[in-house]
């Protein structure tokens, strides 16, 4: 089952509204994913500063303590159980290396735009806990849950993010992840949860790591990835959708002048301004489509 959405901008006037407008499509898939659910939001880059997603585990966490640790030339704004860190490039490796030993925190994702949240839940409340409509940004995407295959778990949600500025979410399931998982792991990529989407999101990373587009790693994902499965991936300038070559899960595209957006079914889509005059299509199987500046 599962719920995806996608919103590029290509008007960046409307840069304010993303997260209120993403909110919107998110919780119209409420009913393909209603235990749990998550987003990235990419936002403006800071000249030569990092951002980190943190995510605790903990009961209460003490996100207070924790900056105090990580020292003044790190600013972190908290958001429930989430926080994200802004640090200078320089301090990355002194900072990951004090998270390592934080038991219980988990980066879940590292860039220059990227912010991700997810927690269990159903897509409303998950939404509404961490503010999704105040926040702004260029373009992003989402994802509701139906665990079929897998407890329901915070680590089991979606975005997947194995690479700077880079995540993803799908819809359907892979039959080779487990030897896919093999092969990246000798590859020197690291695959956290057993979830099969986050060996995708690793696969792709992997990919673009050695000089592919994202475009070109969608393509050769083709050739290796094996079941159903509707993919959208962000990266920091943009965002791209592919379905198998049996596209048994459905999918809708929109573009407008102002935007481009997706939903796993239409009505994700019919709040947008705009809808009305969209050019609406089915995307192809496998034709991947990426949008980026």
């Amino acid at each position: 089952m599962c719920g995806i959405v996608g919103l590029y901008l290509k008007d960046q006037r409307l840069a304010p509204e993303l997260g209120a407008h993403l909110e919107a499509m998110l919780v119209k898939m409420s009913d393909r994913g209603p235990d749990s659910a998550g987003f990235a939001v990419y936002g403006s880059p800071k000249q030569g500063a990092v951002k980190l997603t943190l995510r605790s585990d903990a009961a209460e966490p003490d996100f207070e303590a924790l900056a105090a640790r990580l020292g003044e030339e790190v600013t972190l704004a908290a958001r429930g159980n989430h926080a994200v860190v802004t640090l200078p490039r320089s301090a990355l490796p002194r900072v990951e290396a004090i998270l390592a030993a934080e038991p219980d925190l988990v980066v879940a994702s590292r860039g220059e735009r990227v912010e991700i949240y997810r927690d269990v839940g159903l897509p409303p409340a998950v939404a509404k806990r961490f503010d999704l409509s105040a926040m702004g940004g260029s373009h992003g995407i989402g994802h509701t849950r139906m665990a079929t295959e897998s407890a329901v778990t915070v680590d089991g949600a979606h975005p997947f993010s194995t690479g700077d500025d880079q995540c993803l979410v799908h819809n359907g399931s892979l039959s080779n992840h487990n030897d896919l998982r093999r092969r990246l792991a000798h590859a020197g990529m690291s695959v956290r949860t057993e979830n099969d989407s986050e060996v995708a999101a690793a696969y792709l990373s992997w990919r673009m790591a050695q000089g592919e587009t994202l475009g070109g790693a969608l393509e050769r994902s083709l050739d290796d990835l094996d079941g159903f499965y509707t993919f959208v991936v962000g990266t920091g300038r943009g965002f791209g959708v592919l379905r198998d070559p049996i596209a048994c899960k459905p999918a809708v595209l929109a573009e407008t002048e102002a935007w481009v957006a997706f939903g796993s079914e239409y009505q994700a889509l019919t709040d947008l301004p705009g809808i009305e005059q969209a050019r609406v299509w089915e995307p192809k199987p496998a034709t991947p489509y990426f949008w980026e500046r």
